[in-house]
């Protein structure tokens, strides 16, 4: 076998060049926040270590296997296509919702938890942080779930091929940046200390 030289083999990214683009700006957005929520650790140590053993750190492991979870069915659901089947495709899709779902549902009991142990974003430091990026991460988890729901909805329809699932690896891309965030949140927020 010979191989050309000055042929390009490089894979191109998947899905649509738009969402590496969004991704980009939203991993910025999230690696400023990562970034000033370790310089305010390291100026209020005591604080943000004995805050953090106040988390209720079962919801947190239980929604890390819950979006890694998730994360597979996306993958899966992209094999899927590739092969052809539309329908598995979907229903792969379909599950990584209901995961999805899980996830949401486990976060606002938490919130609750803390909400009712007075926990708010003023009562320091280490809370205003934690609520917000959590917060924040909720909501992508939920633009994240329109996604995938439109996607799923254009699987079931047949409107992806294995010539065409630009569209699946997409929203999957979109996924896997949520579930790349979570990982990083849980392991600054939860476990770091």
């Amino acid at each position: 076998m010979q191989i050309e030289s000055g042929a390009d083999y490089r894979q191109p990214l998947p899905g649509d060049f738009a969402i590496w683009v969004f991704i980009f700006a939203e991993l910025t957005v999230f690696g400023v926040l990562f970034a000033a929520y370790a310089f305010a650790r390291s100026a209020h140590l005591d604080l943000f270590n004995s805050s953090q053993l106040t988390l209720n750190r079962t919801f947190g492991f239980a929604n890390t296997l819950v979006l890694l979870s998730s994360g597979y069915f996306v993958a899966r659901a992209t094999q899927s296509i590739k092969a052809g089947r539309s329908a598995n495709c979907g229903n792969w899709l379909a599950g990584a919702l209901g995961l999805g779902c899980v996830f949401l549902v486990l976060k606002v009991l938490e919130f609750q938890q803390d909400f009712s142990h007075g926990i708010n974003l003023s009562t320091n430091l280490f809370y205003m942080f934690y609520l917000s990026m959590t917060f924040f991460h909720f909501m992508h988890v939920i633009m994240g779930m329109a996604i995938l729901t439109v996607v799923a909805y254009k699987a079931y329809a047949g409107g992806y091929s294995v010539e065409n699932h630009t569209g699946v690896e997409t929203g999957g891309s979109y996924w896997h940046m949520v579930d790349l965030v979570w990982i990083i949140l849980f392991a600054l927020v939860y476990v770091i200390h």
